[in-house]
């Protein structure tokens, strides 16, 4: 009788033991969930409990990240100590690109823009006028920002272009206590991985619905153009760039602009590459492999005698001598600001529609330029 009556009092102390043994929906752990990327590979974002953590890879050194950001809504969350806390969304934003431009003009955030390196250099209208209204600081020159007047202009966050591992003018910039922000869309392998950095910036701005909405209209339109220059039995040859005091610069095989091309219907040279960068060329090997192309782009002058003014080989291209010579001018102001640095980056289906139009313009008669000029 007594063992049976023990039986009775330690049976619900182990159920209730059992119990406890579980977190309730409320007590259990929270799980980091990844937010999926489709093309851009040089950022990763996890969606944590109480922040987003934004970690921004590293060209230099793969295994260590080039800057972590913790992003939270209340400056009381508590975050890790191995990255920057950023609140957001953030009231306002210096940059030194005019990529970046492009970027928040498509998020309708250019009204946070406080400060830019090289001003001059910008084409989108509105952030020209608050230049001129004295809106926005002159920061001076984007590679040796004038970290002074940054520090003084104190914006929530400095949104620059990673060029090099080390940049003394970001680390001063930091430790004023101005987090730096790294937006490496220029690293990325395709046109569609740069767009997709779109959704970095908006994390920041608080724009994360309206980049999903804008990236995916960028995909479709971006493929459905791809898909119809499938089909065309005939690729034209390429020719891109121009002499620079002796080096011909060309996109490597893995490059950005060497897939776009390929996504354009063009067959080119060094496609097979293994090149992420550039190619530096003598002049006589791009004679060589390019003399017969059919059509050259992105080349460095305004009309055809400025051309071969610039150097009497130029003639001896084919392309030049059936005037198909184009260049990204359309769109450029005399201060040398250009269209073709801010919003074709986002909007990579405009470039594409624009170099279809080139190299297939039977599909795309009513097309008109919207980058690129041809040379007269």
């Amino acid at each position: 009788m007594m063992l049976k009556n023990l039986v009775y009092i330690l049976l619900p102390m182990l159920m209730l033991a059992a119990c406890k043994g579980k977190p309730t929906a409320s007590e259990a752990v929270f799980v980091a969930q990844p937010v999926e990327l489709l093309y851009a590979k040089g950022f990763t974002i996890e969606q944590m409990e109480h922040f987003r953590k934004v970690v921004v890879n590293n060209p230099w050194q793969p295994a260590v990240p080039l800057a972590v950001y913790y992003l939270v809504e209340h400056d009381s969350v508590r975050t890790p100590s191995d990255g920057m806390k950023v609140k957001v969304p953030v009231e306002s934003i210096a940059v030194s690109s005019v990529t970046q431009v492009g970027f928040l003009d498509a998020l309708d955030a250019t009204g946070l823009i406080s400060g830019i390196a090289s001003p001059e250099l910008v084409y989108n209208g509105r952030v020209q006028e608050n230049i001129a209204k004295g809106k926005v600081v002159n920061l001076g020159d984007a590679f040796s920002i004038n970290v002074e007047r940054t520090m003084l202009l104190k914006p929530s966050v400095l949104v620059m272009s990673g060029y090099k591992q080390d940049d003394p003018y970001a680390q001063r910039v930091q430790q004023a206590g101005i987090p730096v922000v790294y937006n490496n869309e220029w690293m990325e392998e395709t046109a569609l991985g740069r767009a997709e950095w779109l959704k970095f910036m908006a994390l920041f701005t608080a724009g994360e619905e309206a980049a999903d909405s804008i990236f995916k209209g960028i995909v479709a339109e971006y493929n459905s153009l791809k898909s119809r220059v499938q089909e065309q039995m005939h690729w034209p040859t390429v020719l891109t760039g121009s002499n620079f005091r002796g080096t011909w610069y060309m996109p490597g095989g893995q490059s950005y602009m060497a897939h776009i091309l390929e996504d354009a219907g063009a067959r080119y040279y060094y496609a097979n590459d293994s090149t992420k960068g550039s190619l530096p060329l003598n002049v006589e090997s791009v004679l060589q492999n390019f003399a017969t192309a059919d059509v050259w782009l992105n080349c460095n002058y305004s009309s055809l005698s400025e051309l071969i003014a610039g150097d009497g080989k130029h003639a001896l291209f084919q392309a030049v001598g059936l005037r198909q010579v184009y260049n990204y001018n359309k769109r450029l102001l005399p201060s040398g600001a250009n269209d073709y640095w801010e919003s074709a980056v986002v909007r990579p289906d405009w470039l594409l529609k624009d170099l279809i139009s080139i190299l297939h313009p039977e599909l795309l008669p009513d097309h008109q330029l919207l980058y690129y000029s041809q040379l007269k």
